[in-house]
């Protein structure tokens, strides 16, 4: 545990929840093995969304929908959000549950590889939430520092790797051993790159929170 467990226990035993359909479809995602964010991440979230009020908002992995209901729910109205995912399996059940919480004129879902679907937008997004393949958010970056606008958030969930990222490459299972490397590097540009001023937060499985602070960022 990232956090101590019995802090994160007590953490979360104050959590309200996020109303009848949301924690249904927590509960279900989570008897079914789906991952959804951890319930101090949603906490978290919702915070930062009511800081930042995003107009626009880019989802790389969308699983069940739960996060892109979630973030709808937690802002105005005209807030649109665009989320993308590739595993056909998830995609129908995803369209499901927009449509059962009323949010399919408010959310729209992509379909297709990552990097490829961001290659062919174009709008700027007030904040971007990656919650996709932890390997590949460095090679997601370019394309999610050229789509958010000089002021807007990206919000990278899932960076600590339950702990792993502090450990030595040789302690680390073979089979993370890529993922752990490249989360690594992906968290140093982060931190070490002119015009991106990052936090990098314990909570949930961790986050990085990164502001854009100038028009082109080169990394």
């Amino acid at each position: 545990m990232i956090v101590q467990e019995r802090m994160a226990s007590y953490i979360n035993s104050l959590d309200s929840g996020n109303g009848a359909f949301l924690d249904e479809l927590e509960r279900r995602a989570l008897s079914e093995d789906v991952p959804i964010i951890r319930q101090d991440m949603q906490s978290f979230l919702k915070v930062l969304l009511a800081m930042q009020k995003p107009e626009r908002i880019l989802e790389v992995g969308t699983a069940v929908g739960f996060s892109a209901i979630l973030m709808a729910q937690n802002t105005e109205k005209t807030c649109r959000i665009t989320t993308i995912e590739k595993y056909e399996k998830r995609i129908p059940e995803a369209r499901k549950n927009f449509g059962d919480a009323g949010l399919e004129g408010r959310i729209t879902l992509l379909e297709g590889d990552a990097l490829e679907v961001m290659k062919s937008l174009t709008e700027p997004y007030d904040m971007i939430f990656m919650d996709a393949a932890k390997g590949q958010y460095i090679h997601f970056l370019p394309e999610a520092l050229r789509l958010l606008r000089t002021g807007g958030v990206l919000v990278s969930d899932n960076v600590l790797q339950d702990g792993d990222i502090i450990e030595s490459h040789y302690a680390v299972e073979r089979r993370n051993r890529t993922i752990y490397k490249r989360m690594r590097e992906y968290l140093y540009v982060l931190k070490h790159t002119d015009g991106l001023l990052t936090s990098i937060v314990p909570v949930g499985d961790g986050a990085a929170v990164t502001v854009k602070r100038k028009e082109r960022v080169k990394i």
